[in-house]
């Protein structure tokens, strides 16, 4: 079965994804937004940071207890490339890395509110 174009009125909020879309824009926010958000588990670790600040490995591997210690290591160095999270190597022995989000990653909060609240009335 072929797929069929989308397209979305041209003066809406998605302007800048004109269709007929055939193929992913990637300059469309919505999938710059969906790139940054990509893999299962990243939303959540954001949610941690979001309502702990700064977090280390160990702190984030107890929080997501499901999650195991490669993947959450491939969402963190995802989130550092992208620009949402910092890495924090402190001069200490043994040294010690800690976690924080950028304005970027904290800029996200209202989008996974949103996802939050959309989730929640689609289990109502």
């Amino acid at each position: 079965m072929a797929h069929q174009t989308v397209s979305y009125p041209k003066d809406g909020p998605l302007g800048t994804c004109l269709g007929p879309v055939v193929e992913p824009n990637p300059n469309c926010p919505v999938e710059i937004t969906l790139a940054a958000l990509r893999g299962r588990w990243t939303p959540l670790v954001l949610l941690e940071f979001l309502r702990n600040g700064e977090l280390g490995f160990s702190e984030l591997a107890g929080a997501l207890p499901g999650l195991s210690d490669k993947v959450l290591s491939e969402r963190l160095n995802q989130l550092t490339d992208a620009g949402i999270v910092e890495r924090h190597r402190t001069p200490s022995w043994p040294p010690r890395v800690r976690y924080t989000l950028t304005e970027r990653g904290r800029d996200l909060a209202p989008v996974l509110e949103t996802l939050w609240s959309w989730g929640t009335a689609q289990n109502s």
